[in-house]
């Protein structure tokens, strides 16, 4: 198999500014064995800014070494946290009209939505800052584009409508799992738009958004959110706080830079699944962090609340750190989804407790607090106290977001937990 090699410049926007810098320059490699190794070196005159930061204080810290990792098949995982996500790539393959794309083409081609302070290109200078977000009005269009979209197999040529219609959609490839997505900007802000998905099988937007309700009345941060009704279809909006968007005249949005608790992780996908630890997530959060003991108690609420949910989609690229200065932060939680798992026995996607490994059991839950920051009293408390919250105001939660008796029984099973209770 030929050696291939790709390449391209990093570029950062700094902290709290519309300034955006070459920090830096990415290498990918495919060796005669067909293993990938990817470089990164920082540039010196980024280096010598004195309000330079690192892309990733741990694994890529400011120095004049070069960087290699063989990892996520040579990608770094701050640099794959601001690639596009499975819609993306799957907007982008449509876009160039094949499927052949490589981790280099994947990063050069998705949009300015990408997740943190980070973008990428093939000139030594970064292009200048440009306003390319589509607005709410354009939502009944967008939610179209997406669902057609979506239909489309691989591979497939494009209606002439849907050709028409493919540069909105561009807009809309970076933030959070398979869904159909696009992000959007109003007066208020900027805000990632989740369409219904043609598989859903209930109201995915009343659901979701009953999360975050349930989440903040247990003293868990989320993002700003909202509904909006685009025909027959509901449209769950949800701030980005990676942005905030831009005042005056200016082109550019401030952006903060973030990474997923993969890279926090330095973790591997195993068959695209994420194995991951919310103990050992918890322990980098000391060295990461700018406030451990609030973000770590924080982080064990989270855990509890997946596990009274059901949410096991909770895997480490849904979880995720953020600077907006300087300093980093756990970020807000999102994507929490209930899943109606019929089962006495269920399983979180990252290990939670050492009683029992994955198991979302109170016990297991408890068994490894102290990694928290939390004795043992105090996790018993919270647990207890959070189940309540959930039981008496999921069901509430939800009706009052829009969704119906129907939904609610829909996943119902994801709250009728009986197996909670067990050793495990």
């Amino acid at each position: 198999m030929p050696e291939q090699r790709e390449e391209c410049f990093v570029y950062i926007q700094m902290p709290q500014s519309e300034e955006t810098l070459t920090c830096g320059r990415y290498v990918r490699e495919r060796t005669a064995q067909g293993d990938f190794i990817g470089r990164f070196v920082y540039g010196r005159r980024y280096r010598a800014n004195p309000r330079a930061v690192p892309i990733d204080p741990i694994h890529l810290p400011l120095s004049d070494r070069t960087f290699e990792t063989t990892k996520l098949e040579g990608v770094f995982g701050a640099l794959r946290d601001s690639g596009p996500d499975a819609w993306g790539r799957r907007v982008i393959e449509h876009e160039l009209g094949r499927l052949d794309v490589s981790e280099v083409e994947y990063l050069l081609n998705s949009p300015e939505d990408r997740a943190g302070a980070l973008s990428f290109g093939d000139a030594q200078e970064p292009p200048s800052p440009t306003r390319c977000f589509n607005s709410t009005l354009a939502l009944e269009v967008l939610l179209q584009a997406a669902r057609e979209l979506e239909a489309l197999p691989p591979g497939q040529e494009p209606s002439q409508e849907l050709q028409r219609l493919k540069g909105l959609v561009q807009a809309g490839t970076s933030m959070g799992g398979a869904r159909p997505k696009n992000v959007v900007s109003d007066e208020q802000g900027i805000w990632l738009a989740k369409f219904p998905a043609r598989g859903d099988r209930w109201n995915n937007a009343a659901v979701e958004a009953a999360m975050l309700a349930l989440a903040k009345r247990c003293d868990i941060r989320v993002p700003e959110y909202r509904i909006e009704q685009v025909g027959t279809f509901p449209v769950l909006l949800v701030r980005r706080f990676d942005r905030e968007p831009p005042v005056g005249n200016s082109a550019a949005s401030s952006r903060a830079r973030m990474v997923s608790a993969l890279t926090v992780l330095d973790a591997e996908e195993v068959h695209g699944k994420e194995r991951g630890s919310y103990l050992v997530l918890s322990d980098e959060l000391q060295r990461w962090s700018a406030r451990p003991k609030l973000d770590r108690r924080e982080l064990f609420s989270r855990m509890v609340l997946n596990a009274l949910v059901t949410n096991n989609d909770d895997h480490p690229r849904n979880h995720a750190l953020i600077a907006i200065t300087e300093h980093w932060r756990l970020s807000p939680a999102y994507d929490i989804t209930p899943n109606p798992v019929h089962s006495h026995e269920r399983d979180l996607a990252m290990a939670c407790g050492t009683a029992a490994g994955r198991r979302a059991t109170k016990n297991n839950l408890v068994s490894a607090c102290i990694r928290f920051g939390l004795q043992r009293e105090e996790a018993i408390a919270r647990i207890d106290e959070m189940r309540s919250i959930v039981a008496a105001n999921w069901e509430q939660e939800v009706l009052s977001h829009g969704g119906s008796r129907a939904d609610c029984n829909a996943v119902r099973p994801a709250f009728e937990i009986p197996g909670f209770e067990a050793d495990g």
